[in-house]
């Protein structure tokens, strides 16, 4: 009877899907006995996601703008509840109450020469019948408030080396309103060094060299940025509610003062590079240096007080600022190991219809669930439990998924296996992922049983064409930094965690054209790769949920840790610390060898059939990355305690490896990263002795 179903079941899916599902006699984790049962399940999970459920979800949710805090974001809530209890998921509304002020009035005009003000909105596309809503206003969230009239001074990127290019040039910033274009770093940075360097106001505009028309059409007869598209977004340096740093903003949590919070002081405004032209066009001064050239038809200048502008933005105070955001959790509770979680999550908010960021990370989740709850429904439940989270305000900060993970702590860091995270999952053809080292081999080995969106080759094979080389035997993940909800898994409580996404070239992030009638036309005409996306998640949800032993690969994270130690090691700066850095390799070929030996011995015991204490073994698996987190943070950010990776401090997207000690020499503290290296090679050496507890557990000695 099981064969005939599995036939059945395969019969579904294209020849080539088929053959990819049966292609591997065994999989990473799971006993010899275990592997049919489990091909079986993850062909029948592969089955259901499709093109015109996707393409139904994502009309809906990216149906209007639905910022965190407004009643359309509430009803994306709603739907998303709907639709997993009707698939008999046990479902969760977790509500907060935290710190999100929209503007009451943002203005800029050119003062000098002649006096405009300008039209900061995006006018309506023809034929995007969602351009024609009511569009969110241009706004940076959590910027300062204030009305200023200043010299205009071009900056370039903003970046602390561009601010010293000044510096040497001998041009002014203090007391100028800087105006920088987006890219190369987090425009929380950008908004930080304005500040630091004493400008009274910044304003963030998007040039059309980076995502306008020198790299395609734009929009509508492409899809990149057009003259009037605006890139929103948070320009708050940390993750969570400013307000409760650290603890859970409930309804009744204790709130920092307002002229105590870490948020901008300066008014900042984002701005299109339509209305960009009209103030950088006027510049005088000296011309800009190399690298600093826009792609606006004018030769740039720094400025030297030819051009005057007002910005003026005056955000909501006191009780106003707070808003209810509200994350969602569908839950299948494990029918074997009930308190292991497997978590899977994507942000719901957006500053627009948000078709690519990232109503197409919530379709993928609600596929991926809705696959689950037909086989809930047939009584395969899964071993451990599944819970398939959508986070609010993610767009302020990591909001919601901060909260919640502050809320949860003790109960998360016990029992969660892994994160898998969904950001813009489906805006292309390309397929790119990253994770921690553990649960690279774990993507490597899914994507080669989902068939490419729009070919008939594996994600696997059509990854691997395009990014293999002979310096590079296999497709390449990246490292996790920051930027979105796998932070507070990852950076805040060393919980393992991956991503994974299809993209393609696109100018629309953070702007009113970010609609699904972009993403029908140039993002994923036919939801090829929503569908893909669903039946990714869904099988790396199985392997996870369902394996023996969860495959965290311990020899392939210190493997890496021996890498980054060495690309440390090659900084000049790092000769003073060669002693310490020698222990730390030391530690991480430790780590390496005694990961190797666990995935010896529990391969060769699960294909023998032999009995292990599983729940013990996977606890001790679990217990390893949680040993290379720092309960009181990185120096000066106490936020990010994961001391292996973080965002760089200042870049906000990049990543740093081993950011402790890495920061230390930055800043030419010595003893600090010497201290740094101490103590991360006592955590590496930690995590070994875990991992060995796991190898001793599974030998059953």
């Amino acid at each position: 009877m099981t064969v005939v179903r599995n036939l059945t079941l395969l019969s579904i899916l294209s020849p080539c899907a088929a053959s990819m599902l049966v292609a591997q006699d065994r999989i990473t984790g799971f006993a010899a006995t275990h592997v049919v049962a489990e091909r079986r399940l993850e062909a029948a999970l592969q089955a259901v996601p499709d093109t015109a459920s996707a393409r139904r979800h994502a009309r809906v949710l990216a149906g209007a703008p639905h910022v965190a805090g407004t009643p359309a974001q509430t009803a994306t809530a709603d739907y998303v509840l709907r639709q997993m209890h009707g698939w008999g998921l046990d479902t969760m509304r977790v509500p907060f109450r935290v710190y999100l002020p929209f503007h009451d009035s943002t203005i800029v005009e050119r003062i000098a020469p002649g006096r405009v003000r300008l039209n900061l909105d995006e006018p309506p596309v023809p034929g995007d019948p969602t351009t024609a809503q009511r569009r969110w206003v241009a706004m940076n969230g959590n910027s300062g408030a204030g009305d200023v009239t200043a010299p205009l001074v071009y900056v370039n990127y903003g970046l602390p080396s561009d601010y010293a290019a000044l510096d040497s040039m001998g041009v002014r910033v203090a007391g100028r309103v800087a105006i920088a274009r987006y890219g190369r770093s987090f425009r929380g940075i950008k908004a930080r060094e304005a500040e630091l360097h004493g400008a009274a106001a910044l304003i963030i505009y998007s040039d059309p060299l980076d995502d306008g028309f020198a790299q395609g059409d734009v929009y509508p007869a492409g899809p990149m940025r057009p003259p009037q598209g605006v890139q929103r977004g948070s320009i708050f340096n940390r993750q969570g509610d400013p307000t409760t740093p650290g603890w859970p903003s409930t309804v009744d949590a204790r709130r920092l003062p307002f002229d105590s919070l870490a948020v901008p002081k300066i008014p900042v405004v984002p701005m299109s590079y339509g209305n960009a032209e009209l103030l950088l066009a006027g510049l005088d001064g000296a011309s800009v240096p190399s690298g600093w050239q826009g792609g606006l038809p004018f030769r740039y200048h720094v400025g030297n007080g030819a051009v005057r502008v007002r910005v003026a933005v005056f955000p909501e105070r006191g009780d106003r600022a707070f808003k209810a955001i509200y994350n969602t959790m569908g839950t299948i509770r494990g029918g074997e190991f009930p308190d292991e979680l497997v978590i899977v999550g994507g942000h719901r908010d957006a500053w627009g219809p948000g078709a690519a960021d990232n109503v197409s990370g919530v379709v993928t989740i609600l596929e991926a669930a809705r696959a689950w709850g037909e086989a809930l429904a047939r009584g395969e439940r899964p071993r451990r439990t599944l819970v398939f989270a959508t986070w609010d305000a993610e767009e302020w900060g990591l909001v919601g998924s901060t909260e919640w993970t502050e809320l949860m702590r003790d109960a998360l860091s016990a029992q969660a296996v892994a994160y898998l995270n969904v950001d813009v999952s489906a805006a292309g053809r390309m397929f790119g992922s990253s994770g921690t080292a553990s649960l690279q081999g774990l993507m490597r080995e899914a994507t080669k049983t989902v068939q490419q969106p729009g070919d008939s080759v594996s994600v696997y094979r059509d990854w691997e064409r395009r990014t293999v080389t002979s310096q590079r035997p296999v497709p390449p993940m990246g490292d996790l930094g920051g930027g979105s909800d796998f932070g507070p898994f990852y950076n805040g409580l060393g919980i393992p965690s991956f991503d994974f996404g299809f993209g393609g070239p696109g100018g629309v992030y953070h702007s009113a054209y970010d609609t699904w009638s972009w993403m029908e036309k140039f993002g994923d005409p036919g939801y090829l790769s929503h569908a893909a996306a669903g039946r990714l998640a869904a099988v790396l949800l199985a392997r996870l949920a369902n394996a023996d032993v969860v495959a965290l690969d311990y020899h392939a994270l210190g493997r890496h840790l021996g890498e980054l130690t060495e690309r440390v090691g090659r900084d000049t700066a790092a000769a003073s610390i060669k002693p310490e850095l020698e222990d730390l390799s030391r530690a991480a070929a430790d780590l390496a060898r005694a990961g190797e030996k666990f995935n010896e011995t529990r391969d060769s015991r699960l294909a023998a059939g032999d009995t292990m204490p599983l729940a013990q073994v996977n606890a001790a698996l679990r217990s390893v990355e949680r040993q290379l987190i720092r309960p009181s943070g990185l120096v000066g950010r106490p936020g990010l305690r994961n001391l292996i990776f973080a965002a760089d401090r200042d870049n906000g997207y990049a990543n740093v490896a081993l950011p402790g000690i890495a920061e230390a020499m930055r800043d030419h503290d010595v003893e600090r990263a010497r201290a740094e290296t101490r103590d991360l090679t006592q955590r590496v050496e930690a995590a070994t002795r875990a991992v060995q507890g796991a190898t001793t557990a599974a030998r059953g000695s």
